[in-house]
C-alpha cells in the first residue's frame, strides 16, 4: 500500500504568516480594548459593532493557534487557517466600521450631518 503524501508548504512561508497573523491580531485587540476603555457609556445598538468584532477576534486567534499546530505544513490546513483568519479580519473590519459609523451618529450634532 502506498498512501499518498499530503502537499506540504514551505516552513518560512508559514512562520511568515504567522508573523502577518499575530501583529493584525495585536492591532484588532488593541481596537477592542481601547474602545471598551472608552469612558462614553455603552448603549444597546453597540452591540452591532462589538459582535462582528469579538467573532473577528475569535477566528483571527483560532487561525493563530491552527498555525501552532504541527500539521499546519499540510497545505489543506494551512488554507484552512488562512481562510479563518480572512473572514476574520471581514469581522474586524465590519465590527470597526460600525463602531465608527455609531459613533459618529451618536456624537455629531444635526448640523454636522448636513
Amino acid at each position: 500500500m502506498n498512501k499518498e503524501q499530503p502537499e506540504l508548504i514551505d516552513a518560512t512561508f508559514r512562520n511568515g504568516s504567522m508573523t502577518g497573523i499575530g501583529v493584525i491580531t495585536g492591532f484588532s485587540l488593541n481596537f477592542l480594548t481601547r474602545w471598551g476603555a472608552n469612558p462614553v457609556p455603552w448603549l444597546m445598538v453597540d452591540l452591532f459593532a462589538v459582535a462582528p468584532l469579538v467573532a473577528g477576534l475569535l477566528l483571527q486567534v483560532w487561525s493563530f493557534v491552527e498555525l501552532l499546530r504541527p500539521e499546519s505544513m499540510q497545505l489543506s490546513v494551512y488554507n484552512r487557517a488562512k481562510n479563518h483568519f480572512l473572514w476574520g479580519t471581514v469581522g474586524v473590519l465590519v465590527g470597526v466600521g460600525v463602531a465608527l459609523l455609531l459613533d459618529v451618529l451618536q456624537h455629531s450634532t444635526p448640523d454636522m450631518l448636513k
